[in-house]
């Protein structure tokens, strides 16, 4: 029997190859793109569960609330939690703490690098996290001052294919952290792995660090660390959270009550944490649920089609049933035969989407931003994943057409005088329906996403970003104790309009810094607004609007000492809401009090994401890593080869290390143009498979009335006359389509656009051009089917009558 249905199927495959094709390939486009967001899901959800104590890991996350009530939460925090957490509470077992990250020169030799992701860490790091040690002892590794642990990659690098335990690798400034010295490598790791929520080339003891700023770790107001605790076994989070008022209280944590902390699992970290300052990137849930829709959709969609066109041959097939019947065939039989003939499609499509995942995983990697290692694609809780759809798909999309074709009643079938019932009819529309308002949100949400990232990198952000050539120094000290004569030898260059320096620039890492400013009651109120350090040039380089007051001048010298200049929101948060007011007004920071001399109008410091936040702008240009030169024309080779052939010359200690200022502030946007490019490329794949359900149902429409098309020709009909009639009722369905779809996508949409403090309008032609696009996809596959019908020869349809 099972011989025979195999001979069977196979005979009808063949002879209907393109049917088989269209079916085939559909489904297996269908299962392929599941594959691949269930690949890149997994992949998203996986971060940090490699870690042997993954759920015993904990960070704190420190609180602070502001004079308008505003509670800010971040990471980042202050050194003496992290010693207090492992006296007072006995069921934390460890803690490990990590700085900021890092920008440091190393050498070997002639190597030199400038590492922009090392973090100086405990000693306990290795007792806390599982990172896989491949030479040097762990537990030792961190312990004396000066010393560094490699990643494998990292010690290549430097080292080649020597064993570097117990080299050394001299390292410059690490500013506000350590001094330049050399550091002996005690342990190389395997690189950190990618689905990590933080990841670093090179570790560096944190004695290094408290050698040179021993002060700062018994300060409750510096801000520079990271601090991951791990806990019992029994360890009861509710519990906790109830003695951290008498701990804040204990060592006098918080001024006046603003202060605060809480415990976050670090397997929320990647995918869960809405903190800033996070020691590395961070996912989207939002983005997963968007990506999970769109992966069951096409399933869905490929499923709907399989079973449109299965049902779509259900005429052709009709006598073959008829006959079968009549000569004994019982039902069970037939829908055996129906459902093997089905599974045979489901399972070929199978094979075929696997091979479509293997030669399209090299373009995900390259969309997503991610490695996918062949394991990972064959790894028992994917393979069984994806078993389970094939299953599950084989069944859902085989039933359907067997029992249809299966029940078929053999006398109406001979006679001539079958029909299928309305109610398929009716669900057969409403699954177009369906998959053309699916496909209008797709098109909708694809232009919006593109409007926005346009808008991301067009918006007048308040500040000069195009033509800025900015070089990272790393705060090296011959360059910052010549500063002035190197800016002045650029200037001479006939590309280079203006040049200043800075610790920071907008989209890199600034601190927070503890200020006081005295209030319109005349109170000196503590606040931590960002900070960025400049030198006098910096803001008319940058372009910076100044809205009251004045900026900085070489001919007013107190200014580097007694002056500050502010943002709008900083002026708003100490209380003043017209920044001429704060002017005057008396400051203290870091050392240094005077009187707020200036203004300037807010700027886009940060991504779009994120709000204008607080900002501090204070002269100290001995304190630059950066030197940024604004040019003629940007990315002239012949402009940038004689800046660095000055720099050279200049600076031979330090390499030339330059971006341009509108390129490194884009890299805010690497997950949104990684988001844009999946949603755009499965969007694509969806409204394809939209497309060939489409063609099914035109096919079974165009049969069932094949009759009917024959009268019309025979009666005088034209041929655009038959096409506008089989065309019609489908313009109807989208139409429908549209009227449903507008209002999810622009709900849908609006709740993605809110992820951004700063974003586009949705604008009616957004919409319009979804709907316009759609109703060309119906046209066009409607169209050809239609044609198709319109110019068969009425003989053919009619001469059984």
């Amino acid at each position: 029997m099972i011989k025979n249905y195999i001979k069977i199927a196979w005979r009808n495959l063949w002879k209907n190859k393109g049917y088989s094709s269209i079916n085939i390939v559909g489904l297996a486009i269908g299962l392929a793109c599941c594959l691949l967001i269930v690949l890149y899901i997994h992949d998203e959800l996986s971060y940090d569960k490699y870690h042997v104590n993954k759920d015993r890991i904990y960070r704190v996350i420190n609180s602070f609330e502001d004079n308008e009530k505003l509670i800010r939460r971040n990471v980042w925090g202050v050194a003496p939690i992290g010693p207090a957490l492992k006296a007072d509470f006995p069921e934390v077992k460890n803690v490990v703490q990590f700085s900021g990250v890092t920008s440091i020169s190393l050498k070997n030799k002639e190597k030199v690098f400038q590492e922009e992701r090392v973090f100086f860490m405990d000693s306990t790091a290795f007792d806390v996290f599982s990172w896989k040690v491949l030479a040097g002892n762990p537990t030792t590794a961190l312990t004396a001052p000066y010393t560094a642990v490699l990643t494998a990659s990292t010690a290549k690098k430097y080292f080649g294919n020597e064993n570097p335990i117990g080299k050394t690798l001299e390292g410059g400034l690490a500013a506000g952290r350590a001094d330049p010295g050399l550091y002996k490598v005690t342990a190389v790791i395997e690189d950190v792995p990618t689905n990590s929520h933080f990841t670093f080339d090179a570790l560096l003891s944190m004695n290094t660090f408290k050698q040179a700023r021993s002060d700062i770790f018994d300060s409750w107001g510096y801000v520079d660390f990271y601090t991951y605790i791990l806990v019992s076994d029994q360890f009861n989070l509710s519990n906790f959270n109830k003695k951290i008022p008498q701990f804040l209280k204990k060592h006098v944590a918080s001024a006046e009550g603003k202060f605060n902390f809480y415990l976050e699992p670090m397997l929320d970290a990647y995918m869960h944490s809405s903190a800033g300052r996070q020691p590395g990137v961070t996912g989207s849930v939002q983005n997963l649920y968007i990506f999970a829709i769109i992966g069951l959709f096409i399933l869905f969609i490929a499923c709907v089609n399989f079973m449109n066109l299965a049902t779509s041959r259900s005429m052709e097939r009709a006598k073959e049933v008829g006959v079968r019947k009549a000569i004994g065939a019982s039902h069970r039989n037939l829908i055996l035969q129906f459902m093997f003939e089905s599974l045979a499609l489901v399972f070929i499509a199978a094979l075929l989407a696997l091979l479509l995942v293997i030669i399209l995983l090299p373009s995900m990697e390259a969309f997503a931003g991610k490695h996918f290692a062949w394991s990972s694609l064959f790894n028992l809780t994917t393979f069984s994943i994806f078993l389970g759809i094939v299953t599950i798909t084989g069944i859902i999309a085989a039933s359907y057409p067997a029992f249809i074709l299966a029940r078929f009643k053999p006398v109406e079938v001979l006679k001539g005088t079958f029909k299928t019932a309305a109610g398929g009819q009716f669900l057969r529309k409403g699954l177009v329906i369906f998959q053309f308002g699916l496909s209008i949100v797709l098109i909708a949400g694809t232009c919006i996403v593109f409007s926005q990232l346009y808008h991301l990198q067009h918006t007048n952000l308040g500040f000069q970003k195009d033509q800025m050539l900015v070089i990272d120094y790393n705060f090296d000290d011959g360059v910052n104790k010549n500063l002035e004569a190197i800016k002045n030898t650029f200037k001479r260059d006939k590309d280079v309009i203006a040049v200043s320096s800075s610790r920071s620039v907008p989209g890199t890492f600034f601190p927070n810094a503890g200020t006081e400013i005295e209030t319109k009651e005349g109170k000196m109120t503590m606040l931590g607004p960002a900070l960025f350090e400049v030198d006098i040039d910096f803001i008319p380089n940058m372009g910076i609007e100044m809205v009251a007051g004045r900026a900085y001048s070489r001919d007013f010298p107190a200014d580097t000492a007694h002056s500050m200049i502010i943002n709008e929101a900083a002026a708003k948060l100490w209380g003043y809401n017209n920044p001429q007011d704060i002017i005057g007004k008396r400051f203290t920071q870091w050392g240094q009090e005077g009187q707020v001399i200036g203004v300037v109008k807010d700027f886009n410091y940060m991504s779009l994401h994120n709000k204008v936040e607080p900002l501090a702008l204070r002269l100290s240009p001995w304190s630059s890593k950066f030197i940024t030169i604004k040019l003629q024309q940007a990315n002239q080779p012949e402009t940038i080869a004689r800046i660095e052939k000055i720099w050279t010359s200049l600076a031979p200690q330090i390499p030339f290390n330059y971006t341009f200022l509108d390129q490194s502030f884009k890299r805010q946007y690497e997950a949104d143009y990684r988001f844009q490019r999946i949603f755009t490329t499965f969007s694509g794949f969806a409204i394809f498979i939209a497309c060939l359900g489409l063609l099914g149902l035109v096919t079974y429409t165009a049969q069932q009335r094949t009759k009917e098309i024959g009268i019309r020709k025979v009666l005088g009909s034209s041929v655009f006359g038959i096409m506008q009639l089989l065309s019609l009722d489908f313009i109807k369905l989208v139409i429908i389509a549209i009227c449903i779809a507008i209002p999810v996508a622009y709900w849908a949409m609006g709740k993605w656009l809110n992820n951004f403090a700063y974003h586009i309008d949705m604008q009616w032609w957004m919409f319009g051009i979804a709907g316009v696009s759609a109703l060309f996809i119906a046209l066009t596959t409607v169209g050809y089917q239609a044609l198709k019908a319109a110019k068969a020869n009425p003989v053919d349809s009619l001469r059984d009558q």
